[in-house]
């Protein structure tokens, strides 16, 4: 293994390094986008999205690899990797042992000499045996080499709850990684979003953990013609307005922001105007979109499954209160998930999660249409 990877680290020449140099290019920091459909080509599935940047990133770039458990023969346990293999061989799709702490080092190290790699983790609650490789071997290694080294290495899998999997295979690890220095966190929703962060992840030049959602895989988002060419790529640490309001607004990423739009959609049939923020990047934190529109709703509910304490809402309330406490009309409202271990029982587990009917009441409660919870208790 470690001379295929020394190898590899030399291969590609120049041509390679000028293609991959023009395709970085193309993802300069663009405005914040609405979601629009207008000119959608088809859809795709979440999974396929992941295939296809993939793929394409490969492709265009010989360093870029693909290591982690099942990812080749059995194309990988949600099949984002399928085809992977036959098409780019074993020395650039590996299957690794069951040993997390192990491969992410040999990825972190083939970063270091200079390729590419993309380390899938079957589980971001597997990660945890590698969470040494990513903080202190991975994220800090370009500060403590004055800039010497970079380590241009994505993490990637499925993070948050599944579905009766229990409390060791169910956590949020946004705001664990979200609170490292060094690191870059995306957090995609919809397959668009997938496959441009996917690109973007791969080209950046610094470690990138990318938060996917086991539940989002088989579903379905229109792609815009835009999305399909292999240039296409989404800025870091832009967040994105995926439905405007004037109301309040709601902050979700992954998973959550499919109930917040459907939450806006009821609220919108009462007379509530909600504005729902897709944060796609966990850190950076796209904190002037976010106070932009504060500022012109006045009002804020944020949304994430994880924990309550120390989570990416409460560091979004931080920031409106440093910098658009003037305009908020209401106290800010957190929907999170329950502050204790995943209960295994689908009906605790439905409890324990944040659900469409909790962000309705919080966008209720911001906008006094309803009495605050310490009234009705």
């Amino acid at each position: 293994m470690l001379s295929i990877l020394r190898r590899k680290a030399t291969a590609g020449g120049s041509d390679a390094v000028l293609l991959r140099e023009r395709l970085r290019k193309s993802c300069a920091p663009a405005t914040t986008r609405l979601q629009g459909y207008a000119t959608a080509a088809k859809e795709m599935m979440v999974r396929d999205a992941l295939n296809t940047a993939l793929d394409e990133e490969m492709s265009a770039d010989p360093r870029v690899f693909l290591m982690g458990e099942e990812v080749g023969e059995y194309q990988g346990a949600y099949k984002v990797s399928k085809g992977l293999l036959q098409k780019f061989g074993p020395e650039r799709v590996v299957d690794t042992p069951i040993s997390e702490a192990g491969f992410t080092g040999i990825g972190v190290g083939a970063a270091y000499y200079g390729l590419r790699p993309v380390v899938e983790f079957m589980t971001f609650n597997f990660a945890m045996q590698a969470i040494d490789q990513i903080i202190n071997s991975a994220a800090k290694t370009n500060y403590m080499s004055a800039g010497n080294i970079s380590v241009p290495i994505v993490f990637r899998g499925p993070n948050g709850a599944a579905a009766g999997v229990g409390a060791q295979h169910s956590q949020c690890y946004a705001a664990w990684y979200g609170s490292c220095p060094g690191l870059k966190v995306l957090a995609p929703y919809s397959s668009e979003d997938a496959r441009g962060l996917l690109k973007a992840a791969i080209r950046d030049p610094d470690p990138v953990v990318f938060l996917e959602n086991e539940l989002m895989y088989g579903e379905r988002f229109p792609v815009s013609a835009e999305a399909l060419d292999s240039s296409f790529c989404l800025p870091i640490g832009k967040a994105k307005i995926e439905r405007e309001g004037k109301d309040v607004t709601i902050t979700a990423f992954s998973r959550m922001v499919g109930l917040s739009l459907e939450a806006a959609e009821i609220l919108a049939k009462e007379g509530i105007s909600a504005e729902v923020v897709n944060l796609l990047s966990i850190r950076p934190l796209d904190r002037p979109t976010i106070n932009a529109s504060v500022r012109k709703t006045n009002r804020l509910v944020t949304v994430e499954e994880g924990f309550p304490q120390n989570g990416v809402g409460a560091e979004i309330g931080m920031s409106i209160i440093e910098d658009s406490f003037g305009y908020l009309d209401a106290p800010i409202e957190r929907i999170t998930g329950a502050d204790v271990p995943m209960p295994y029982a689908a009906n605790l587990e439905r409890m324990a999660l944040p659900q469409t009917e909790d962000i309705v009441r919080a966008a209720k409660r911001v906008c006094y249409r309803s009495l605050p919870m310490t009234a009705t208790a």
